[in-house]
């Protein structure tokens, strides 16, 4: 399989050949489940105290006094201790102690970043994650792409390549979420646009457009490439970058 380089001004320098895992068959129950094992690292364990709601006077009463048989406290007869009390133990309480990784083979997780590769360039599915572009999939853009220094320039760039309406979409899909994630660091939500990788440093220009990630060949993983466990994400790859990949 061929794919064009293409300069920043929207000249065609060469044709190359795409690395090999480009043809791997789709796979999207191995692309969620690598996405979930890979978020999975991320969570934080969290649990209450074990000593929470029973460190009380409260006592069992015992039979005869034509009450339920509940601890309750010594100097009245408030129940306490017992989930159904106020103020008592909470019956199946968060523990840190439950196991939040969720563990994946390494060859599913292989077959899996090679599929989600392979579905970066399928133009149904990236138009069915709503993403925007003009032109055929794959886009490869020169080396030179990788030393631009100024985002007015990358901008420039992915204009010329019919990429940049994308950027715009996601832009305008900012929105303030609901619910309490609002007080907690997480005020807005945005959708995901260009994905660029890169051979050697990523591209910091691009780091400020909205939506877009920049990553190099070395940090991609199959959370980039499927980001919500979706696969066919736009992506932006330097000639220099697929070079790379071929490697991995």
């Amino acid at each position: 399989m061929k794919a064009q380089v293409k300069t920043l001004e929207g000249g065609v320098v060469k044709d190359i050949e795409l690395p090999a895992l480009f043809s791997e068959a789709y796979r999207p129950d191995l692309i969620k489940k690598a996405v979930m094992a890979l978020q999975s690292t991320r969570r934080q364990p969290h649990g209450t105290n074990p000593f929470a709601g029973i460190c009380s006077s409260a006592v069992g009463w015992g039979s005869g006094r034509g009450s339920s048989h509940v601890p309750r406290i010594k100097n009245g007869s408030r129940a306490a201790k017992v989930p159904q009390a106020k103020g008592g133990r909470e019956a199946h309480p968060p523990k840190v102690a439950k196991v939040l990784i969720k563990e994946i083979n390494q060859k599913e997780k292989q077959k899996a970043f090679r599929s989600a590769v392979a579905a970066s360039i399928c133009e149904d599915l990236i138009r069915g994650r709503g993403h925007i572009f003009e032109g055929a999939a794959p886009f490869v853009l020169e080396d030179k792409f990788e030393s631009l220094g100024r985002t007015q320039d990358v901008i420039s760039a992915l204009t010329t390549a019919g990429l940049y309406g994308d950027v715009e979409r996601a832009k305008e899909s900012k929105k303030v979420k609901a619910g309490r994630g609002k007080m907690r660091g997480r005020r807005f939500k945005q959708r995901k646009s260009l994905l660029i990788v890169t051979a050697g440093t990523p591209l910091r220009a691009a780091r400020n457009l909205s939506g877009v990630d920049v990553v190099t060949v070395d940090q991609l993983n199959v959370e980039h490439l499927a980001p919500g466990m979706l696969a066919g994400r736009l992506t932006v790859w330097t000639e220099s970058a697929l070079v790379r990949l071929e490697g991995r």
